[in-house]
């Protein structure tokens, strides 16, 4: 088993940062693969960044850019820079493992961006 655990979220302006954040612990495996994912009010749930261990990266278009995904592979800890954000990113962002055939999921972390 892995948990997860998010901090960071909270209420920013249009424009402003925010860094969230996303420790692991359990049976967290050197290999894994960790993301953010987030689902905004009436909408499914869409990946925003992916970083695998050796630190390859993946954005969502829409994050591509402005946001920044990094992991302290010594904390096993996920980051994730949010630059620029937009009031349609209010969102609850979620921590995402995935461990060889298993998945594992954070409860998430509320974004909210103020216009």
């Amino acid at each position: 088993q892995v948990q997860l655990v998010e901090s960071g979220g909270g209420l920013v302006q249009a424009g402003g940062s925010l860094r969230l954040s996303c420790a692991a612990s359990g049976s967290v495996f050197s290999d894994n693969v960790l993301a953010w994912y987030r689902r905004a009010p009436g909408k499914q749930r869409e990946l925003v960044a992916r970083i695998t261990r050796g630190g390859m990266t993946i954005y969502a278009g829409s994050a591509r850019g402005r946001f920044t995904i990094s992991r302290d592979n010594a904390k096993n800890t996920v980051y994730l820079q949010m630059n620029s954000l937009k009031p349609e990113e209010t969102a609850v962002y979620y921590c995402n493992c995935l461990r060889g055939g298993d998945e594992y999921w954070g409860q998430g972390t509320q974004v909210t961006v103020s216009s």
